[in-house]
């Protein structure tokens, strides 16, 4: 009934993109920081100004990481070092931390706005998983998590809730190590063989499969069918309703 092989005994969904229209959000938010800050470089170091581009850039260096790896890793992309900071720097701060405080700034904006939608498909196949009695929990590197659940109306459909949040108390390394879903294996009382992740990041995919789940589910939400499935998807929809 669920598309999933007989030995999963519970499923770890990743919140942006997988449950929530929220990764165009994020990628815009990104977008406008990183181009800030790279006019601003560009004015005053004479360097020639290339802009973030939230497809190429998005999907190889932030989607699915920790937000001050995210900036950290492109950064290093462009052959930028600056200090980690701290992550009391004021937003926009010429530091890793600063420029990632930045980006959550304009983020929370973004969904303040326009609100939070969750996918359709994404919201019956996670009631249809509830239905059958599996547990259920969100695995997301955003601080911003359990908010962005709660706008979109559906924060009462799971048992376990892993964010950012729990990650930097717990000193869990982000994605794509396989910490944060080990940890939603622990908090579901499961061995992950026995867990199904669902993913849109390529980052995610792999902490799935490093993690040593049972079945790595890969959502394309924006035609990286082959992308995901050569980082370690079992199999990849377009939308999480065909496999029901």
């Amino acid at each position: 009934m669920l598309g999933l092989p007989d030995p999963v005994k519970a499923c770890l969904f990743d919140l942006d993109g997988v449950l929530t229209q929220t990764a165009k959000v994020h990628a815009a938010a990104w977008k406008q920081m990183f181009d800030e800050y790279l006019h601003q470089r560009s004015e005053r170091t004479g360097e020639p100004f290339r802009a973030f581009d939230t497809k190429e850039d998005y999907d190889a260096y932030v989607d699915g990481k920790p937000r001050y790896d995210g900036v950290r890793s492109f950064l290093q992309s462009r052959g930028i070092e600056l200090p980690q900071g701290t992550p009391e720097d004021p937003p926009g701060a010429e530091t890793v931390d600063g420029l990632g405080n930045r980006k959550n700034e304009l983020v929370l904006k973004l969904i303040h706005d326009h609100g939070v939608q969750a996918y359709e498909g994404s919201v019956r196949y996670v009631h249809a998983v509830r239905g059958t009695g599996l547990p259920r929990a969100v695995v997301s590197s955003s601080a911003n998590c359990r908010d962005v659940l709660h706008a979109a109306g559906i924060e009462d459909l799971f048992d376990a809730v892993v964010d950012g949040v729990v990650a930097e108390r717990e000193g869990l390394k982000g994605k794509p190590a396989p910490d944060t879903f080990l940890a939603g294996a622990r908090a579901l009382k499961i061995d992950p063989k026995e867990g199904a992740v669902f993913e849109d990041a390529l980052a995610g995919v792999q902490a799935g499969r490093a993690g040593g789940f049972g079945f790595v589910i890969g959502v394309d939400r924006v035609g990286q069918r082959e992308a995901l499935l050569a980082h370690g998807a079992d199999i990849v929809v377009k939308d999480l309703a065909e496999l029901l």
